[in-house]
């Protein structure tokens, strides 16, 4: 997926409407973008660019006999068709991407779509947003925050722009910051790595590592509020929208 060009919607154009299957939340209008351009990549060789190149199969319908809901979607495409459809192993972005453009195939208007830049949004993520103070990529940026080298694969293009304007709503359970207290006083504040039922391990705001008997500690708090800052009204939309052209390019190989 490296060098296709991604898509971004301003953060002010809702998602496209129209009748849908059942869906637990509605469609991210940057989630309907991006899965425009794994379609131009992977399925309009054999499905034209209007859905309907192969006979009896309507894409642009959004709605589909053996798929009624998204899940079964996601597994239709993965596992393909005995009617010659091959299977496709898209990653997380990917899949929320495609199903959701395929749910929306008919409402997506492209006019309202404009081109975010991976490489502006790289200058941008070691520049301007000053991301790798926190973030790692491959062997470059610092630990205290999580590794960003496969974040395109794992997260959606809707999850990624809303960690960069909202950060709290997306946080993971274990990245969520923590402060610590052992029973002789020193405190230690950072990012859980791995915790069971009696150990802890964290990396603290220096990027050193701590492995903890929880017995020994006074106190351990768990933060529900990111460290990391929102970039609304700190980047412009066009901005935002390279910098997730770049994260979306993060696929870890």
């Amino acid at each position: 997926m490296r060098g296709m060009v991604f898509w971004t919607i301003s953060l002010t154009v809702a998602s496209a409407q129209g009748p849908v299957p059942p869906h637990d939340n509605p469609y991210a209008g940057v989630d309907i973008a991006y899965g425009a351009t794994v379609y131009a990549a992977k399925c309009v060789t054999c499905h034209g660019a209007q859905g309907d190149a192969i006979g009896g199969v309507n894409l642009r319908s959004g709605t589909f006999r053996n798929a009624v809901i998204d899940r079964d979607l996601e597994r239709f495409i993965r596992n393909g068709s005995t009617a010659g459809m091959p299977a496709f192993a898209l990653d997380a972005a990917d899949m929320a991407g495609i199903v959701a453009y395929l749910r929306n195939m008919n409402a997506f208007d492209a006019a309202t779509v404009k081109t975010g830049d991976e490489a502006r949004g790289r200058g941008i993520f070691l520049g301007k947003g000053a991301c790798t103070e926190c973030h790692r990529i491959d062997l470059g940026g610092s630990r205290v925050g999580p590794n960003l080298s496969d974040i395109g694969a794992v997260r959606s293009a809707g999850s990624l722009q809303r960690s960069l304007v909202d950060p709290t709503s997306q946080m993971m359970p274990i990245n969520r910051p923590v402060r610590v207290v052992t029973k002789d006083g020193a405190i230690i504040n950072g990012r859980r790595l791995n915790e069971d039922t009696y150990s802890l391990q964290i990396i603290d705001d220096h990027e050193r590592l701590h492995s903890l008997v929880k017995a020994d500690l006074r106190e351990f708090t768990i933060s529900k509020t990111s460290p990391m800052p929102s970039y609304k009204g700190k980047l412009s939309d066009d901005e935002i929208g390279d910098v997730l052209a770049y994260l979306l390019s993060l696929k870890g190989r």
